[in-house]
């Protein structure tokens, strides 16, 4: 079997992203790249017949909701239709369909949510994984902490929790706002199985998702840069909210088609 490819799938999702944001004009293409490499492995990986995907780093969902059309969850008209008047599809997840098991975007809902769904699996002795991908913003938040002791005690070796660390949250660089550093030796110190990856590639992010523990749950705290994949918007905070102009817009769209 042919290994995908990685890049490829995840530079047509930056293309695909930037178009939705710059429709809409609405927020967060920052949060949104630098989690696409990651969404990229974790959608390839993933059958949504028997695994979740959580998506606790809710805003962004443009990208959630281009990998699921990708899977054949939603449409193109859907896509279409994002943060458009009266759509469904708007710019936070929401559990609108059975593949969005969970809302996402208020900080420190999601890793709740995620070891509730691994709980049930284990009683119901079902297969498969749970998938959670959080922000670094919410190590700061205690349901994180409260969530990952529940998790390491009942030995949910079926939750694998994505952090996307890219050291920038809405107003500013986040051991700035609230400092989260060491983070792999407080993930440790709760009782998970913790690897710490460069969070933009994709044969690390693979070896994570192969490669859990049986008896303990699972964190990769993945070092990314947000707004990846465009240089004027790499590491910019800026494009947390703003909106591509139309000359941003056209100078990112040339760039990623150039990259591709």
């Amino acid at each position: 079997m042919d290994k995908p490819d990685y890049k490829k799938i995840a530079n047509d999702a930056r293309i695909r992203v930037l178009e939705m944001i710059y429709k809409a004009q609405t927020s967060h293409i920052g949060s949104n790249y630098s989690c696409v490499d990651l969404l990229a492995v974790i959608f390839e990986k993933t059958d949504l017949n028997k695994d979740k995907v959580v998506l606790s780093k809710g805003w962004a969902a443009a990208s959630l909701y281009y990998f699921l059309k990708q899977k054949g969850r939603i449409t193109e008209s859907d896509l279409e239709s994002f943060c458009q008047p009266d759509s469904k599809f708007i710019g936070l997840a929401e559990p609108i369909i059975p593949d969005i098991p969970a809302a996402g975007g208020s900080m420190g809902f999601g890793l709740p949510f995620g070891v509730g769904f691994a709980m049930a699996k284990k009683v119901k002795k079902d297969s498969g994984k749970i998938f959670t991908l959080m922000s670094d913003g919410e190590m700061q938040i205690g349901t994180t902490w409260e969530s990952a002791l529940i998790a390491a005690h009942h030995k949910l070796d079926n939750l694998l929790v994505f952090v996307d660390c890219n050291g920038l949250q809405a107003m500013g660089g986040v051991n700035d706002i609230l400092n989260i550093e060491p983070l792999a030796e407080k993930w440790k110190a709760f009782g998970w199985n913790v690897c710490e990856i460069n969070g933009h590639d994709f044969g690390q992010i693979e070896k994570v998702i192969n490669g859990q523990i049986l008896g303990k749950p699972t964190v990769a705290i993945a070092r990314t840069i947000k707004g990846k994949g465009v240089s004027f918007m790499e590491g910019q905070n800026l494009y947390h909210y703003k909106a591509p102009s139309e000359q941003e817009y056209q100078t990112a769209l040339d760039e990623l088609k150039t990259n591709g």
